[in-house]
């Protein structure tokens, strides 16, 4: 027993060296492996990933390529946005003795794959900051946006008080609609908003299917729900190709905005083709829509959000 738990101790000793050990072995043979590509193409990896991936794919790979190089100057130049990006497209061509004469489209589509991966970080900040602001009845500018969303959904029927069992109508839980933006904050009614204002045929479509005698659910429930799925999906990064794919620069707010828009009109598709018992189900449908947007996103490359016109 005892030689045995001797054998074991080394055994388990010596298993962190042995794994790094493989670990620095596959990350010798990947460099060797990337100078001979070298060697025989006279390109690098980023130069070659430009050269072959489509937009979203492109963007995609160079921030990979970029994150995982051995230089710290290239990595830092993906974790914290430059001053200037010219300057910084300028230093990883140095870096990678990119000769500016004989690659003159290098320069502009790189600038622009770090012009889509700096943008998405930013926008991600900018919609935490929406999510994690309150509704607050003090506020006008919040009070206005409520106000407008009746108007948008319910154009022929006046709103009779601010607290009103009205609001029931298009899916709020309570007479008072600020205690359902608790979950996504200000996100949850700025999403709204923009669907109803923006795609007011199809709101109204959805907004009809919610009514529904058998199939019926939530509207507004709904819609903030759909907003936690669209947080969810740029958390977890799925939301990168989508972006990359459409916007030549800088997504904004306004841009994901229009992938909830495609989300909650899909959803609503999805939820009446289900044809639930009622409206218990949501939970398992959400779920079950919810994977196919992620597979959709994961596996297809050049996935794009968009709604139909």
């Amino acid at each position: 027993m005892l030689q045995a738990g001797k054998k074991t101790l080394a055994t388990f000793k010596h298993g962190p060296v042995t794994f790094l050990s493989l670990l620095y072995n596959i990350a010798l043979i990947r460099s060797v492996i990337k100078w001979i590509i070298r060697m025989l193409t006279g390109t690098c990896q980023l130069q070659r990933i430009l050269q072959k991936c489509e937009s979203g794919t492109c963007t995609v790979k160079i921030e990979e390529c970029l994150r995982r190089s051995k230089f710290q100057q290239l990595r830092r130049i993906v974790e914290v946005e430059p001053e200037n990006l010219d300057a910084a497209v300028e230093q990883i061509m140095t870096i990678k003795q990119i000769v500016a004469d004989t690659n003159p489209r290098f320069f502009t589509m790189l600038r622009t794959c770090l012009e889509q991966i700096h943008g998405y970080n930013k926008l991600f900040v900018e919609i935490e900051a929406l999510r994690t602001e309150k509704y607050d009845c003090e506020n006008e500018e919040h009070e206005k946006l409520l106000l407008k969303l009746w108007s948008l959904l319910q154009p022929d029927e006046p709103l009779t008080c601010r607290v009103s069992k009205q609001w029931g109508n298009i899916g709020f839980q309570g007479d008072d609609p600020k205690t359902d933006f608790r979950g996504m904050g200000i996100l949850g009614l700025l999403n709204l908003v923009y669907f109803a204002e923006h795609y007011p045929e199809h709101a109204a479509k959805s907004l009809l299917h919610s009514m529904h005698p058998k199939y019926g659910y939530s509207y507004a429930i709904a819609s903030i729900n759909i907003t936690s799925m669209s947080y969810e999906l740029m958390c977890s990064g799925l939301l990168r190709s989508h972006f990359f794919n459409t916007v030549q620069g800088r997504p904004t707010t306004e841009h994901y905005h229009e992938a909830f828009c495609y989300l909650f009109y899909e959803f609503d598709k999805f939820w009446m083709k289900s044809e639930p018992e009622n409206v218990m189900e949501f939970s398992r449908i959400r779920g079950e829509f919810m994977k196919t947007i992620q597979d959709l996103l994961a596996y297809l490359p050049t996935a794009r959000l968009l709604m139909e016109t």
